[in-house]
């Protein structure tokens, strides 16, 4: 006997691929749409069994420019709504923290997006059985990533870059080519009080007492040479 079906992907071609494909195997696939965000619109006014929510890797951002939104989020709705909804993502694998987060939001299963529709099917019957439902290669990559994690380069230069604003980045530049705060000034446009408080930003952010001590230190770490694609 067939399970009643949702499926919502932010591609749409994949999600009536995927209804489809469920459809020829005796499922009723009761609505089918993008993107993954409004399956709760298409659960409205159907009473599906099991829902197939595509979650694409990576963060996606509400609009060019806007902030990134929690992937995520629609499943949490879905489940505070229509607890009575069995829900299997579908994503990518190598990312255990990825599959964590989906079954802290209340997912039932996660498969691979690109898997064969035998595997999202032997997943359906689980979740609609009670049980949870995860690919054993998700679990492998997760359990290796765990255990043996890439270990990520001591980047000092990358650190202290992440700690200085855009002018700051700029008024360092400056104090390694040996300017002092009134050519700071000058250069930037900006008044000599203003200079005189970014380059103690600067000292302080770096840990330096004098502008050749944060002249070395940019140096030796290798941020100078990062700073020279970003200045100016």
């Amino acid at each position: 006997m067939g399970v009643r079906l949702v499926v919502a992907d932010d591609h749409r071609l994949l999600a009536e691929a995927l209804a489809t494909a469920l459809h020829q195997r005796g499922h009723r696939v009761l609505a089918v749409g993008a993107p993954a965000a409004a399956v709760g619109e298409l659960v409205a006014g159907c009473r599906p069994e099991v829902c197939l929510l595509g979650v694409a890797a990576g963060g996606a951002a509400a609009r060019p420019g806007g902030p990134v939104r929690d992937p995520f989020e629609p499943l949490r709705r879905l489940r505070r709504d229509r607890p009575e909804i069995c829900v299997v993502v579908l994503g990518p694998v190598g990312e255990p923290a990825r599959v964590a987060a989906a079954f802290a939001a209340g997912a039932a299963g996660y498969v691979r997006g690109d898997e064969r529709i035998e595997v999202v099917e032997r997943s359906i019957a689980r979740v609609r059985a009670g049980e949870a439902a995860v690919a054993v290669e998700v679990l492998r990559s997760a359990f290796e990533q765990l255990l043996w994690p890439a270990a990520e380069p001591d980047d000092e230069a990358l650190r202290l870059l992440r700690q200085l604003t855009r002018r700051e980045v700029q008024v360092l530049a400056r104090i390694a080519e040996g300017q002092d705060t009134t050519a700071i000034a000058a250069g930037m446009g900006i008044a000599s009080s203003t200079a005189r408080t970014h380059v103690q930003r600067v000292l302080m952010k770096l840990g330096a007492r004098t502008r050749l001590e944060a002249a070395a230190v940019a140096a030796r770490s290798g941020l100078l040479e990062r700073l020279r694609g970003q200045t100016r």
